[in-house]
């Protein structure tokens, strides 16, 4: 047998012992595993799964010992590379097994992002391409850069190997440069200076030729030795963006090609390592009536099964066990061992944890009134108002912010690619030239998470929601006072109106004063430059707030003064399926709305009707919702008529339009669209078991690079209409599954409610309008634990990553509110 050929069968091998174990390595050296990654057991080393390097995901990733410390290790054009700067063309990844080897092929510029997409990239006049690879080598990896070409001499001492480091678990720990050491400061602190381009920089914290981060604590060290003579670089990122993360560098020399980046990295993998177990709760509680389950979350080589006890919190300290036993193995999702206990028999009220090992939970209730308070309230008592636009938001001894935008807004420029997302095209499609006052638009709509924007499809989907919430569940709570001619609010302070229906109006006054004015729905409305667009902090500050002179257009009028180019763009669009969701939400927002503002509650029916008669679409799938909502404002049989005509076009988009049509199903009686309706809601249910036996929370679930909060939001409340629709199909299960996952039922280690300031636990740094102040909003809802590819699920505690605790109006709220409530309604009817 030739040599070459018995090497490859050892290789061969190690793959198999490797595969058929998953992540329990027997290989005290990195190894190739099945998912395409390094794996030493307690280290994972990713290239190019993910494809998130804007927001922290991407390039060369390292998971050391159950943390994320490392990711974006890539060849970069800028020191500390922002949201906006340039990033490369990501290729095909190879893995070539019998070398040990991983590769991509990566290209500047991205023809896909440069000037042109969602997010639009200005790429400099820089043409060149090169092969990122990473190779196992005992207990340590190398990062190796080949350029096809060597770098034109203009961009010689600007290109270099990044990687950045995680600060949250950094901040006053150590590193040693060579014979330089320091502490990981918790801000960015001075001497820096302007380079040639005009950019600040802070010094570099350290140069030389080995790095090594957190030696006192070997389950964060890290080292980084590079091989060539380019001396690494230490940076501090948050220099320039106030999201930035620690950085190591190294710059791509002059004339050379292979090897032009050459890094031996070691990341301290802990013998033996195991994950330490979890148990997700939801930090809420559990009514007597609903099914609980304790899901366990343990490493793949963990063998021992430790007893699982329910223990009820006594009132004069300690605890009382109430169970104890062996949890039931459910088997293996992303790269963990799960269990469960199930103690749905215990109905006793109280307070509760559950202990699995040294891990106990945060202390949950079990209450037949357990959703009755603190749990939606925060949303619409805090995260609302502060959301609210054109107004003065004080809270106590606090104002969260000014009476903003009150110079809102002028006609978006024609052929227009805006930063973010918003494109204009080569007509304003109104009588408004570019750049004129467009009148009425200075009142109600609801920021945007944290970038404080107004699209058109969020304000839309937070007054639907909210109008099906009060429709239903005839919501009473009044603990703000709302006051819409001084534009003021003040929460925590009664105002004898009920919150709910002032949000609603606060919401449809935007949409509705914007279409009388343009003669149409405005797109959105936004801030006209990056620097207003990154403001954290107060948007009063976004300009001047002084209304603009319809007759005076002239560009050259400074800041300060009526009209100034500070003021925010209004952007439109032809785009009939968000303009008839929007007709939709106003036909249910004219029900909510008629007997606290019947003027403005005639005029959403009004646009909405006008909307079904002028909208065309290809896609009658996208009148659906209105032809509902409608149907249930006016009782018009054209409307009944439109959906038995669609009959076909509705079962084959069940899963779409199931929930829709559900409140109406009842009021049609043509015979064969009950039959053909009844058979497509019966498949879609079979398919959704399907689905959610796929992992252990009782959902489908499938998470993608970001959290899947809103989504599984979004599927609990469609589960909801499913049920109270077609009771006889669809069960309650999947609406308090999905609840549950969001306040807290979801995997990874950290077991946060997604909801801010709702539960024991939960997201208490988030990406809202105070994150820099690494603070929250109650009762906003983040977007969630997201996955880091291929199967590691995070959810730092972090405040600057919005695919992972990000605020959104729209579902990602109002769905929220309604799963809530729905809960409270089906476990405490008198079915139960």
């Amino acid at each position: 047998m030739k040599l070459k050929h018995f090497i490859h069968l050892i290789i061969l091998f190690q793959f198999y012992v490797f595969s058929v174990s998953g992540q329990n390595s027997i290989s005290e050296h990195f190894v190739l595993n099945e998912l395409e990654y390094l794996q030493i057991r307690g280290v994972n080393v990713m290239l190019a799964h993910d494809f998130y390097p804007e927001s922290h995901q991407g390039g060369v990733g390292i998971i050391q010992n159950g943390l994320r410390v490392a990711t974006n290790g890539d060849l970069r054009l800028e020191q500390a590379p922002g949201q906006w700067q340039p990033v490369p063309k990501v290729g095909k990844r190879i893995v070539n097994r019998e070398q040990q080897e991983i590769s991509v092929k990566m290209a500047y510029p991205d023809p896909d992002k440069n000037r042109k997409g969602f997010n639009p990239i200005i790429y400099p006049d820089l043409d060149f391409s090169y092969t990122l690879k990473i190779k196992p080598k005992g207990e340590s990896f190398e990062i190796i850069v080949d350029l096809d070409e060597p770098l034109p001499e203009e961009w010689v001492g600007k290109v270099g190997m990044n990687i950045e480091l995680f600060p949250g678990i950094l901040f006053g720990k150590s590193w040693y440069m060579d014979d330089d050491f320091g502490i990981f400061n918790r801000q960015a602190n001075g001497p820096g200076a302007y380079n040639k381009e005009g950019g600040y920089e802070l010094d570099v914290m350290s140069t030389g030729s080995e790095l090594v981060v957190v030696p006192e604590d070997e389950k964060q060290t890290l080292s980084i030795k590079n091989l060539n003579e380019n001396k690494l670089q230490l940076l501090d990122g948050r220099a320039r963006h106030n999201n930035g993360w620690f950085i190591v560098r190294s710059l791509v020399p002059a004339g050379v090609t292979k090897n032009a980046i050459h890094w031996l990295v070691t990341p301290k993998a802990l013998k033996n390592y195991l994950y330490k177990p979890v148990v997700q709760v939801s930090q809420v509680g559990y009514h007597p009536q609903q099914s609980k389950k304790a899901i366990i979350e343990t490493d793949v080589n963990d063998q021992q099964i430790n007893e699982a006890t329910l223990m009820q919190v006594n009132k004069n300290g300690g605890f009382t066990e109430v169970l104890s036993q062996k949890p039931e193995l459910w088997g293996k999702f992303l790269r963990y061992q799960y269990y469960t206990l199930d103690f749905s028999g215990v109905k006793e009220p109280g307070m509760y944890v559950v202990k699995y090992g040294n891990y106990t939970t945060e202390p949950f209730q079990i209450s037949k009134d357990v959703f009755e308070r603190n749990v939606w309230q925060p949303t619409l008592e805090y995260f609302l108002p502060v959301q609210m636009c054109h107004m003065r938001v004080a809270d106590r001894y606090k104002v969260w912010h000014g009476r903003c935008h009150l110079d809102d807004a002028r006609m978006a420029p024609t052929d227009l690619n805006h930063f973010d997302g918003y494109l204009q095209g080569k007509e304003t499609l109104t009588s408004f030239k570019s750049g004129e006052m467009v009148p009425g638009l200075n009142v109600g709509a609801w920021h945007d998470a944290g970038d404080f924007d107004l699209r058109v499809e969020s304000q839309a989907a937070t007054i639907h929601g909210l109008s099906h919430i009060y429709e239903i569940f005839k919501v009473e709570y009044d603990n703000t006072s709302i006051d819409q001619e001084s534009k003021s609010v003040e929460i925590l302070q009664p105002d004898g109106k009920n919150d709910l229906l002032q949000q609603i109006e606060h919401g449809a006054l935007s949409i509705v004063r914007g279409y009388q004015s343009m003669g149409r729905l405005y797109r959105g409305i936004i801030v006209p430059t990056l620097d207003q667009y990154v403001l954290l902090g107060d948007p009063v500050n976004h300009s001047d707030g002084k209304f603009f002179d319809p007759k005076n257009v002239n560009e050259n009028i400074p800041i300060g003064e009526p009209g100034a180019p500070d003021d925010r763009w209004v952007f439109t669009e032809d785009n009939p399926g968000r303009e008839l969701y929007t007709a939709a939400a106003l036909a249910a927002t004219s029900r909510a709305l008629n007997e606290f503002n019947p003027g403005l509650a005639k005029d959403c029916k009004q646009i909405a009707i006008e909307l079904w008669g002028k909208t065309d679409s290809n896609n009658p799938l996208h009148k659906i919702s209105l032809a509902v909502e409608l149907l249930r404002t006016t009782g018009d049989d054209k409307y009944l008529n439109f959906l038995v005509e669609h009959q076909k076009l509705i079962a084959d988009n069940i899963s779409q339009a199931g929930y829709i049509i559900a409140p109406v199903f009842s009021w049609v009686k043509n015979k064969p669209f009950k039959k053909k309706i009844k058979e497509a809601i019966t498949a879609y249910y079979n398919e959704v078991t399907s689905l959610e036996r796929k992992n252990p929370y009782g959902i489908p679930y499938e998470p993608n690079i970001w959290g899947a909060g809103w989504g599984i939001q979004n599927f609990g409340v469609k589960q909801y209409f499913l049920h109270t629709g077609f009771p006889d199909i669809f069960p309650n299960t999947y609406v308090l599954n999905a609840m549950n996952f969001i306040l807290g039922v979801h995997p990874g280690v950290n077991t946060s409610s997604f909801a801010s300031g709702v539960g024991s636990r939960s997201l208490t740094q988030a990406y809202g309008i105070n994150r820099g102040d690494f603070h929250y909003t109650p009762g906003g809802i983040g977007s969630g634990t997201a996955l880091i590819r291929p199967d590691f699920p995070e959810l730092l505690e972090w405040p600057f990553l919005w695919q992972q605790t990000e605020y959104v109006l729209g579902g990602g709220t109002t769905d929220y509110i309604l799963l809530v409530l729905a809960a409270n309604q089906l476990l405490n009817s008198k079915k139960q």
